[in-house]
C-alpha cells in the first residue's frame, strides 16, 4: 500500500467512529477515524502503510455489525470543480 489512509465501506449508519476506532486498533495504531454521517461509510487512518495493509488484509470482507466490510486504500479527493454542471 501507498498510504497510511483507508477507505471502509457497507457501515451500518448506527456505527460509530469508536467502534471502528476499536476494531482498527487490533491491527495497529489508528491515527483518525472518521465516519461520513448519513453515506454508510468512513476513513480509517492507521499510523504507516504497513499496518494499515495488515487492517486491510484482516479486516476485509469480514462481518461488522451484521455486514461484510468493504476496504480499500482512500483515494485523494477530487477538486470541487469536478462536481459542477456545464450548463
Amino acid at each position: 500500500m501507498q498510504g497510511s489512509k483507508l477507505y471502509v465501506g457497507n457501515l451500518k449508519y448506527s456505527v460509530t467512529n469508536d467502534q471502528l476506532n476499536e476494531i482498527f486498533s487490533n491491527h495497529g495504531e489508528v491515527k483518525s477515524v472518521n465516519i461520513i454521517e448519513g453515506k454508510g461509510f468512513g476513513f480509517v487512518e492507521m499510523s504507516s502503510s504497513e499496518e494499515a495493509g495488515k487492517a486491510k488484509d484482516a479486516l476485509n470482507d469480514t462481518d461488522f455489525e451484521g455486514r461484510p466490510l468493504k476496504i480499500d486504500e482512500a483515494r485523494p479527493p477530487r477538486p470541487r470543480s469536478e462536481y459542477r454542471s456545464r450548463y
